[in-house]
């Protein structure tokens, strides 16, 4: 049904038609969960093709070429760390190297050359801008590119670079609370959620765990999880910007250390979710999201933390870990 349901969407589909080459907006997406769904189906023509459009994506001009403020920008949620999160998606998923080095180094290399164009060698080695602004966070910043580019056996001048941007941000995330800006000299903190502060940058200082052997990126995500803990019951119920995102912080922090006070704690979200969530959104107390159902906003996203909290060493955050 599913491999279906993404042959349904093709024929409105083009990379012109959406400028938005990623996972979660646009034609991509589809291409990546046809492709997985077809190789869980046994239906290898049918992954062939969705493959093909895939890589068709990653070789056009205009994710390789930086073309100003009005092309794709450069982070997860619209740009092009989305599109190579995707190759890492599918070619886990499928099991052999579908989307090939050929095709997504062009891409990595316009990511660090824009970076290092807006970064500086005394603060944050590499900087993006998204609507004229620098971020921080994981959906349009600084924490969620470097997360895609932690999954890459980068050269030691560019892993040496995205070492130097998260050494940048912990340095200069508020000093009492450990929380982190939405953006660069923003200093109003009060925003604790996947796609801006702690819980994002939780995720990606994890992954950094496995990459670097510094103590400071363990110790700056478990840092980050206590900000997650006092403050991250929110009024909003999904995965960007709501409690399920937040619970998915423990998780990943329970996998890294094995510490069971991490899945207490993501089960403590998880079971406040499922005892209140559904009175809080009647009353009008929470917000279900503009989108109710939706992965991201409502519902879905929840019931995917819940899942994950019924085998917590495979959970992964949708759309984020691989």
């Amino acid at each position: 049904m599913l491999i279906d349901f993404c042959f349904f969407f093709l024929p409105s589909l083009s990379f012109h038609d959406c400028i938005c080459p990623t996972f979660l907006f646009g034609p991509v997406g589809i291409y990546a969960l046809g492709a997985v769904a077809a190789k869980l189906a046994g239906e290898r023509q049918e992954m062939d093709h969705f493959v093909k459009l895939l890589n068709k994506v990653g070789k056009e001009s205009a994710l390789v070429v930086d073309s100003g403020e009005n092309g794709i920008p450069y982070e997860l949620l619209y740009g092009r760390a989305g599109y190579i999160w995707s190759t890492l998606y599918v070619n886990k998923q499928l099991g052999f190297e579908a989307i090939p080095a050929t095709t997504v180094r062009p891409i990595l290399d316009a990511i660090f050359a824009a970076g290092r164009t807006e970064g500086h060698p005394s603060k944050s080695p590499l900087m993006y801008y998204w609507h004229g602004k620098p971020y921080w966070g994981a959906a349009h910043g600084l924490a969620g590119i470097m997360h895609c580019l932690l999954h890459y056996q980068l050269e030691e001048q560019d892993l040496a670079a995205v070492k130097g941007v998260l050494m940048y941000m912990i340095k200069n995330r508020f000093p009492e609370s450990k929380n982190y800006p939405s953006r660069e000299e923003n200093r109003d903190d009060k925003l604790v959620q996947w796609c801006h502060g702690a819980p994002g940058l939780a995720l990606t200082l994890c992954k950094a765990s496995e990459v670097f052997t510094e103590k400071v990126f363990r110790d700056a995500a478990m840092e980050a999880g206590e900000v997650v803990w006092k403050r991250g019951l929110l009024r909003k119920v999904g995965l960007c910007h709501g409690v399920s995102g937040n619970g998915y912080t423990f998780l990943a922090l329970y996998k890294l250390l094995q510490d069971e006070k991490y899945l207490h704690r993501a089960k403590a979200f998880g079971c406040f979710l499922l005892d209140n969530a559904r009175g809080l959104i009647d009353s009008g107390e929470m917000h279900g999201g503009d989108h109710p159902y939706s992965l991201f906003e409502g519902l879905a996203g929840m019931c995917c933390l819940w899942l994950d909290l019924t085998n917590p060493v495979s959970a992964r955050f949708p759309g984020y870990e691989i």
